[in-house]
């Protein structure tokens, strides 16, 4: 598994750096929000892998959605795309957009790739291990190390969302005890929890399902929890109704380990 999500994420990625060096299409969904080649491109590599590996296995691309096409899901597998995760921060010329990858078993991310094309590095988990690697200038991994996440500090090292905050954050934060916390875009807010770089990530505006699952499970797979706000591990799959139906998330916190002093804080 983690070898096809490495090949996949890889060649969206490479795609993707394509676009950037050539420009970026940039038209707008009905929803308003920006979508480029990139994100069109990189999306049919990932699901034309997905499809040729396992024809059986429902997959939910963020593109897709857009356009009208929602799978079935009715079994506990399924995957999780969003080929360009941080689509304005690739707009803007920031490098801290990814392709992000997951598998999902009974509401769980069990497997997943976050790979930073900008930034050369690919995140993998699987089968209970999270791994960290450099890919150099041809797109080939370089180097590989084993991650997790690391003991939290007094008072926590916080990271948020560049593009989406709230003020309900600041107050969160101030709860524990830190009132400051370093911006970063998209899913590599997980990936540092999971690497040791950070201890948590407070999120209290609106994400989709396939925005975080892939960096949750490098978190989960690393040593890290990911929280709804009433204890629980945030599951992924089809809402029914209410403010979070379909596959937008509630609101969450991630942690790369949640110590006892902080249990009672943990959550708002």
């Amino acid at each position: 598994m983690r070898d096809l999500l490495e090949k996949a994420a890889l060649e969206a990625g490479a795609a993707i750096l394509r676009v950037a060096a050539e420009g970026h299409g940039v038209r707008m969904k009905p929803d308003l929000s920006p979508v480029t080649d990139a994100d069109m491109q990189a999306e049919a590599i990932i699901l034309a892998h997905l499809a040729r590996a396992f024809p059986a296995v429902p997959v939910v691309a963020e593109e897709e959605i857009a356009a009208g096409r929602m799978p079935e899901v009715h079994c506990s597998r399924f995957f999780l795309v969003d080929a360009l995760d941080g689509t304005k921060e690739f707009i803007n010329g920031h490098a801290d957009y990814t392709v992000n990858i997951a598998l999902i078993d009974a509401g769980a991310p069990v497997a997943g790739a976050v790979y930073a094309p900008a930034y050369r590095k690919l995140y993998l988990a699987g089968e209970g291990q999270a791994e960290a690697v450099v890919i150099d200038v041809r797109g080939v991994p370089l180097e590989r190390r084993a991650i997790r996440t690391r003991e939290t500090e007094t008072p926590p090292v916080a990271i948020a969302s560049r593009s989406h905050n709230s003020p309900r954050t600041g107050e969160y934060l101030s709860g524990l005890g830190t009132d400051c916390f370093q911006s970063i875009g998209s899913s590599l807010k997980f990936c540092m929890l999971a690497e040791g770089g950070a201890d948590v990530y407070p999120r209290f505006t609106r994400t989709m399902q396939w925005d975080t699952a892939a960096g949750d499970a490098v978190l989960r797979a690393a040593g890290g929890v990911t929280l709804e706000l009433d204890g629980r591990p945030l599951t992924y799959g089809e809402r029914p109704d209410g403010p979070d139906a379909g596959y937008a998330n509630p609101y969450f916190v991630a942690w790369g380990r949640l110590p006892p002093q902080y249990r009672r804080q943990a959550l708002p």
